[in-house]
């Protein structure tokens, strides 16, 4: 069965008119696109001509009465989770394609910011791009495939941040991609946010906003 086209909260830049960049949240398991497009606000300063969208996941959530999902929860089986990210990829990808038409901006304007499951999927996504996005910025994540990756020095800026306390995906998850794009020769910036568990804290949410911002050479 397909799954639906994706929609989801949407900000439009902070300085108005026509935007010049733009961003997709991409949430975690349980949660839906009201979940992280909080954090376009605490980027529009830093971003004041992005527009933003979080959009829901495809599915309704398998193990939680609300919520959405990317793919049915796996977490101990790498190879169910790159079964999952694969078929979650195309809709995801169409969306990210028709958002950029709707503003009438090119591929290298895009930048994808991803939570836990969401990570794996704006990895997986975004490194298949050609041409690839800007950035990609993912939190408490998972490098779930390498099938495809981008050529050594024209894949995007990458910035992985992670808890090293984190209970649900460890932070070894975030080494681990590390040192997979990294054998790739895709350099990637990395930051371990220290006593902090399956969440994002006031320092990785500043660092990201930055890094973005720089990415787009704003």
């Amino acid at each position: 069965m397909a799954l639906p086209q994706l929609d989801g909260p949407r900000l439009a830049p902070a300085a108005g008119g026509t935007p010049r960049q733009l961003v997709v949240f991409l949430h975690g398991y349980g949660a839906d696109g009201n979940d992280l497009i909080g954090l376009g606000r605490e980027w529009a300063r830093a971003l004041p001509h992005a527009a933003f969208v979080s959009p829901n996941a495809p599915e309704p959530c398998g193990m939680a009465p609300m919520g959405r999902q990317w793919f049915d929860l796996s977490l101990g089986d790498m190879s169910i989770i790159a079964e999952g990210v694969a078929r979650a990829a195309p809709p995801l990808a169409a969306f990210l394609d028709a958002e950029l038409a709707r503003h009438n901006l090119p591929p290298e304007a895009l930048a994808l910011v991803g939570f836990s499951q969401g990570t794996m999927m704006a990895l997986a996504v975004g490194l298949a791009r050609t041409p690839s996005p800007a950035a990609i910025v993912g939190y408490s994540g998972a490098l779930a495939t390498v099938e495809t990756l981008p050529a050594p020095g024209t894949g995007p800026a990458i910035l992985l941040v992670h808890g090293d306390m984190d209970e649900v995906i460890p932070v070894d998850a975030m080494y681990m991609a590390r040192e997979m794009l990294g054998q790739a020769g895709l350099p990637v910036e990395w930051h371990v946010s220290q006593g902090i568990g399956h969440g994002i804290d006031g320092q990785g949410l500043q660092l990201g906003g930055a890094f973005l911002k720089q990415a787009f050479g704003a």
